[in-house]
């Protein structure tokens, strides 16, 4: 009985497999983002607490556009990133969005104070020291991972790696004129 013709579609198979692995490896060290459409699936009902203690419930947040983005002190993309979250912040807040930057449970807690502080950053820093927030998105495990939720608290799209900005920014403004539904 000859076999080989198993053996050829099975190289296939993990070529296709190995290609498709080394193509999103490439877009995420290239600083592309990928992008996940998740449907209408509803954010966490999580608590954050930020740098200052203060908690913030993810139902308090409804009625607002909101970037919940996963982050570490010791990525370089995260830090590449940051003026861009930064400005989308300041040009979007007055209209109702927030931004949440959760610090990954392996950041150290006084890197991300210092962190914050040295960047001055203008929106909503929190400690997940324990990973409850990361495992109730999906256990997060490559920094930047962020989720653009809408003000109903449905999880619009989860965005692995930097974002196309002009892209995030055209959905965030998209959201923003939408009444809330429902």
């Amino acid at each position: 009985m000859n076999l080989s013709w198993i053996s050829k579609t099975r190289a296939k198979s993990v070529s296709r497999v190995a290609f498709v692995t080394l193509l999103l490896a490439a877009i995420l060290l290239a600083g592309a983002a990928l992008v996940l459409s998740v449907g209408a699936r509803r954010a966490p009902a999580v608590t954050f607490t930020t740098l200052a203690g203060k908690p913030i419930a993810a139902r308090d947040l409804r009625g607002k556009v909101v970037l919940v983005n996963f982050w570490a002190t010791t990525c370089t993309v995260c830090a590449h990133e940051l003026s861009q979250v930064v400005a989308t912040y300041r040009t979007f807040a007055p209209r109702g969005f927030e931004v949440v930057a959760v610090a990954m449970p392996y950041d150290r807690p006084d890197w991300v104070v210092e962190y914050a502080r040295r960047h001055e950053l203008p929106f909503s820093v929190a400690l997940d020291y324990d990973a409850k927030v990361n495992r109730a998105f999906g256990g997060v495990e490559v920094t930047p991972t962020a989720f653009l939720i809408d003000k109903r608290g449905d999880i619009l799209q989860r965005i692995v790696g930097e974002p196309d900005f002009a892209r995030l920014r055209a959905i965030i403004e998209r959201e923003l004129d939408r009444p809330v539904r429902g």
